[in-house]
This record gives C-alpha cells, structure tokens and sequence, in this order.
C-alpha cells in the first residue's frame, strides 16, 4: 500500500488534468466503479420510496467517496468498511460516520444496504441480505467481482427490479491511459481503439416482495425528473473519454446506452 500511494504523489506532482486521479487511483481519490450525480440520485430516491426517513448503509465503503455525496440527501447514512488502513496509514480523518469493522458486524435492520465494491474472492452477500430491505449493487462484468463474478442476490429471496449499464473505472481507466498517458499510440491508433471502448459495470436494484412495488415506483419518479445537466465536475472525464450519459456504445451488443435504466 506504501508504494501505491508513493505511485499516487508522484502522479499528483506532475499536476495532472483535473480529476484525471480518481480514474487511476480510485484506491486513494475515487471509488472502483464510475459513477454521476444521477447514480446517487437514484439511489437516494430508491432508498426513500421504502420510508421517508430511511436507514442506508454503504458496505465496503472505503474512505466514503460515494457515502459522502449520498448523506447530503440522507444525512443519516453510514459506511462500514473492514480495512482502516486507508485512514490510519496516510493520516486521513475517519468520519463518525464510518465504522470500521467487517460486513459480519452488520446486527440491525436496514431500509437499503449498497454495495458498491466486492473484492475478488470475497462474498459477503449472506450477511447483507440478512439484514437489507433493498439491496443496490454495482456488478463488474469483467469478472473484478465477489468468487468468479458472483455479485447478484436472486438466490438470497430478492427480486430484481431493475438495472443500468456504466463504465467501470478500469474502462475509464484505459480510456485515460490510451489518450494522454500513451505516448507511442498516434491519432489514428487513438481513434481505432477509442471505437472499441465499452463499458462493464451494471447497477442491480434488487427487493424483497413487500417493497417492490414502492420501489420500483420510486425509481420511476426519480427518472421522470432526472436532469443530467445537474453533475459532479468529475463527471467532464467520463465525457471526454467517450462515456456521455446515455451514449450509445457500438461496441455493445446489447442495450447499448449508458446510464439507461431497463426494467424487470
């Protein structure tokens, strides 16, 4: 860890173009999966169509990337995370807003648990699905998921209720490296393989039976008044490396647009 973040100070010495970091050392200034305002929107309206004053969790939160744009809509949200090194090792404030302590340590109900991030190898689904109402979880398809992948919560009693397709960090991080990080690739090597980004990482809504219909009711709303031009400024990479909200991928086989949310 000591030499990743010596990698991630000399990075930020050469001082390099705003938020550029975030995509390459999600670790130390982001978060492993890519996401916009909309993303927390939803999730927020997801989270309040259960009760109006409702209980979230961010499991495996790290030091709070997307727990901290979350609370400025759920002010009582909080974060678990098992690993304080991040905090301890590099002198970062914990907020009292994280515990720091493994996902087994969840004992209480809770109106949505989000999983942003499974380690590959681990599975902590059981635990969360003990206690969750809903459950919002980001799913790599590039496999970087949970034991081979393994991110969903069908055989744990949920109903999937919807999801939506988003770049992973490491799609946005190849598009970075490709494009200013790269100097042996011309223009034309650039653009050919500019063609074939894509894009891995879906967001599953999944809920138990007697709040489906409140959910999937709430998301529609939170659609229907969606503005995408409300944004974080971190959001201007996702743009310029080819991932606009609802662009269309031709590299895609299937529902192709990004940030679309495609009901079950």
């Amino acid at each position: 860890m000591q030499g990743a973040y010596k990698a991630y100070q000399q990075f930020l010495a050469r001082r390099p173009p705003a938020h550029h970091a975030r995509y390459i050392f999600p670790f130390f200034a982001g978060s492993y999966f890519a996401y916009r305002k909309v993303d927390v929107e939803r999730v927020t309206a997801i989270a309040k169509s259960i009760s109006p004053d409702p209980s979230y969790v961010d499991v495996g939160c790290g030091y709070g990337d997307f727990l901290e744009k979350v609370r400025t809509r759920l002010p009582n949200a909080t974060g678990i995370e098992k690993e304080g090194g991040i905090f301890y090792a590099f002198q970062i404030p914990k907020p009292d807003y994280i515990q720091l302590v493994p996902v087994e340590g969840l004992s209480q109900p809770v109106d949505l648990a989000f999983v942003g991030w499974m380690e590959p190898g681990q599975d902590f689904r059981r635990p969360v699905a003990r206690w969750a109402k809903c459950v919002v979880t980001t799913f790599d398809a590039g496999g970087q998921c949970g034991i081979n992948g393994g991110c969903e919560y069908d055989e744990f009693g949920y109903k999937r209720i919807a999801w939506w397709r988003t770049p992973s960090w490491i799609d946005v991080n190849a598009e970075l490296m490709n494009r200013y990080y790269t100097p042996s690739l011309d223009a034309a090597k650039k653009e050919q393989l500019a063609k074939l980004r894509t894009a891995h990482n879906f967001w599953y809504v999944y809920a138990r039976p007697d709040v489906a219909s409140r959910i999937r009711s709430g998301l529609k709303a939170q659609l229907n008044k969606e503005d995408a031009g409300d944004r974080y400024d971190f959001e201007s990479v996702l743009d310029e490396c080819g991932f606009h909200y609802k662009e269309e991928l031709p590299a895609l086989a299937g529902n192709r647009k990004l940030w679309e949310v495609i009901f079950d």
